[in-house]
């Protein structure tokens, strides 16, 4: 069980070698555990995050399967980087595959005019 772990590490430390969001080109990264998911887009020369949503809201977990609640935060995160006038950005897995959800989450910004 171990290994699994630190083979998830060395590939996040991999990405993380390579992909750096800057002020013209932020990093869209992208957190999944088993029941939710997070984006955020963040400045890393400025250490700051610039837009930030979860599949949690006030009320609740959005309703739908895990797929349907990744899509519909693909599309919020793809819409407040708009609001913040954000086109272009880095993606950053986190050391998952691109696969499944996250796969379902790039997909849907996208859609909304994201472009990575």
């Amino acid at each position: 069980m171990l290994d699994k772990f630190i083979k998830k590490d060395r590939r996040k430390k991999r990405i993380r070698a390579k992909v750096a969001g800057t002020p013209e080109r932020p990093r869209l990264a992208i957190f999944a555990s088993n029941k939710h998911i997070v984006a955020q887009i963040i400045d890393d020369i400025s250490g700051k995050t610039l837009a930030y949503v979860t599949d949690e809201t006030k009320s609740g977990k959005i309703k739908g399967t895990k797929t349907e609640s990744s899509i519909k935060v693909g599309h919020a995160i793809a819409e407040k980087a708009a609001k913040v006038n954000i086109r272009d950005v880095v993606f950053d897995r986190g050391g998952k595959l691109y696969h499944g959800r996250i796969k379902a989450l790039a997909e849907a910004a996208r859609e909304k005019g994201l472009k990575f």
